[in-house]
């Protein structure tokens, strides 16, 4: 069999799967968030350990030999370890806001949009420079006594391998020191970052991506490759390789993937270009802050279950009679398609007659524009996957396709641990068939009276969120 390993923010994951990508066991645990003023940290040994604990269950109920295991995790935040891959300090999250006075100083004197011109990424307050920066001006032991300044996946690679030192992969580094097209760290970056003296804490960079063997959780000795991240693994679990084709995640942001050959580092700094295996093929992402979170916020205001979400969509028409949401609820604003730190969500044209359910719609209409608009500025031309905990939701699977106008291919299960058991088999030289093991489960098309009526909702959507911006800039 072949063990994906997929390091969450709120939950850990191993699926197990045979030669045809037929999963065929998922073990998951969930780890804590300590989130308090803005600071949004992770404790790397409770990470850690959830990881080994899944593969333990995992293996025990499927007891076949493990052929290999691909390794993947959430991005961006910052993870300081030692020479052995232990924590220094609490894991910074990518959720994180605490440095969005730096963000705010380099949008202002032009070092914002420099990096973007240089790099192709648009830094946000949970990314690694920002973070870095903070940390060298409030937290400088931390970083002194660090041996690198790594990604979730790497510190779970290091330890689980032993390896004797942390690296990354391309598409980790892509935010924000690579040159994306040099594959190498930018240097100038670094400088106008003022980490020059923290250089260092860059780890190296597998190109292509590192593998090992591991030494406990599965099988000694079992082959593992470290990545690609949660976004380009789950892409590549749902078969988005050719240039055009993208992929929506509905999870707790919403990431939109187009794959593309092409490097533009014009227009609004905004979102990234991620770096894959496959040298001058990219992602143009542009991972949204605004996802599921901001309807599980709504759910738990209105003491409305998830269960109850198909009917209540069901039962109130497109538009839900005037209701609109802006759904930009994080703390740390919006970074996809464009950079506000301090933008926050609204909600307008609500009355003493305003239901649950049309809440609950002009959330899930909120969410589905700011998805078209992420997907339209990435560059989507081709067919459009969707993968994440919104798909288990029937109706607003419909909802959706209706909103951005196009058929949705289905992909469930774990797409992410898919994709980087896909990465590894193509590290080893193992064949596995990409295009049987990235079958959607189903395809969802739009009806074309709904997505005309949300063809104009979203010109709509774009207008009030134009204006909420402004506010949010002042």
């Amino acid at each position: 069999m072949y063990v994906g390993i997929d390091v969450g923010t709120s939950v850990v994951k191993a699926a197990a799967f045979d030669g045809e990508g037929r999963q065929l066991a998922v073990e998951s645990r969930p780890v804590e968030l300590s989130l308090r003023g803005g600071f949004v940290e992770q404790d790397m040994a409770e990470v850690y350990g959830a990881v080994v604990d899944v593969l333990g269950k995992l293996t025990a109920r499927v007891p076949e030999p493990v052929e290999l295991a691909g390794l993947t995790g959430q991005g961006d935040g910052v993870w300081l370890v030692d020479r052995e891959g232990r924590p220094v300090r609490p894991a910074i999250s990518w959720m994180d806001g605490r440095a969005h006075e730096l963000l705010d100083q380099w949008l202002a004197d032009g070092t914002f949009e420099t990096v973007f011109r240089r790099t192709g990424g648009a830094m946000f307050p949970g990314s690694p420079g920002p973070l870095l920066a903070w940390l060298d001006r409030y937290d400088p032991k931390a970083l002194d006594a660090a041996a690198a300044a790594v990604y979730c996946k790497d510190m779970v690679f290091q330890r689980l391998t032993g390896a004797a030192r942390a690296s990354t992969d391309v598409s980790d580094a892509s935010m924000p020191f690579m040159d994306p097209r040099t594959r190498t760290y930018d240097n100038r970056v670094v400088e106008l970052l003022g980490l020059t003296r923290r250089r260092r804490l860059l780890p190296p960079v597998g190109d292509p991506i590192t593998t090992g063997e591991v030494q406990e959780g599965l099988p000694a000795g079992t082959r593992i490759s470290n990545g690609p991240y949660d976004l380009p693994a789950c892409a590549l679990g749902a078969g988005v390789t050719e240039p055009g084709d993208g992929l929506l995640i509905v999870g707790t942001c919403l990431a939109a993937l187009v794959a593309t050959t092409e490097l533009d580092l014009s227009g609004e700094p905004a979102g990234l270009y991620i770096s894959t295996d496959r040298h001058g093929h990219r992602l143009r992402a542009m991972p949204a802050m605004v996802g599921t979170a901001a309807l599980d916020w709504v759910l738990s205001t209105t003491g409305v279950t998830h269960a109850e979400v198909d009917a209540l969509l069901a039962s109130t028409a497109p538009g839900a009679h005037g209701v609109r949401v802006l759904p930009y609820f994080a703390p740390s604003g919006e970074r996809a398609p464009f950079v506000e730190p301090r933008l926050r969500a609204e909600l307008s044209g609500v009355s003493l007659e305003t239901t649950k359910a049309d809440l609950v719609r002009a959330t899930c209409e909120g969410i589905g524009y700011a998805a078209r608009h992420c997907l339209e500025a990435a560059g989507l031309t081709g067919a459009l996957a969707v993968c994440g905990g919104g798909t288990r939701s029937p109706a607003w699977m419909q909802l959706l396709a209706d909103v951005l106008g196009r058929p949705l291919r289905i992909v469930e299960g774990e797409v992410g641990a898919r994709g980087a058991v896909l990465a590894a088999a193509d590290r080893y030289g193992v064949s596995l068939d990409a295009g049987v093991w990235t079958e959607p489960t189903a395809i969802v098309e739009p009806d074309p009276g709904r997505s005309a009526y949300y063809s104009t909702g979203f010109r709509e959507h774009v207008e009030r969120l134009d204006v909420a911006r402004g506010r949010a800039g002042r």
